[in-house]
């Protein structure tokens, strides 16, 4: 992979770590896993929440090593999938305008299709990013 890779944001991430008693942070940088068991444990019971304060800048490194920096920006994406998610905007954002109008219709298909989405999203961009450089 490129040694220039930009992916992730470091300020995205750290706006993301206000909220991340709910994991916010976690999903952003990929990390869907310990995002969820911190939504269900508010962030450790705010102790990982604050650790993650310092750990925030080699989460963001790791994610630019892990996922494809392209014309599809992830920081955009994950702004559209956290505000207007339901709406499937965030898909549409990434050139995928028939499963974002079936989530414009479906409220994102009831909610399921947005938690999918938190735990995917990243992929989802390296894969449209990967296929745009070809």
């Amino acid at each position: 992979m490129n040694k220039n890779n930009d992916s992730h944001n470091l300020l995205i991430g750290y706006l993301a770590w206000i909220f991340g008693f709910m994991g916010a942070h976690r999903f952003y940088y990929g990390k869907p896993k310990s995002g969820t068991l911190y939504f269900f444990t508010l962030g450790l019971l705010g102790i990982g929440w604050v650790v993650d304060f310092f750990l925030i800048p080699s989460m963001e490194k790791e994610a630019d090593r892990r996922f494809v920096d392209g014309p599809t920006d992830y920081s955009i994406a994950w702004l559209f999938l956290i505000y207007l998610g339901i709406f499937g905007v965030h898909r549409m954002y990434m050139g995928k305008w028939v499963s974002g109008f079936v989530y414009l219709l479906s409220g994102g298909i009831f909610g399921i299709g947005w938690l999918y989405d938190l735990w995917t999203l990243n992929s989802q961009i390296s894969e449209v990013n990967v296929a745009n450089k070809t």
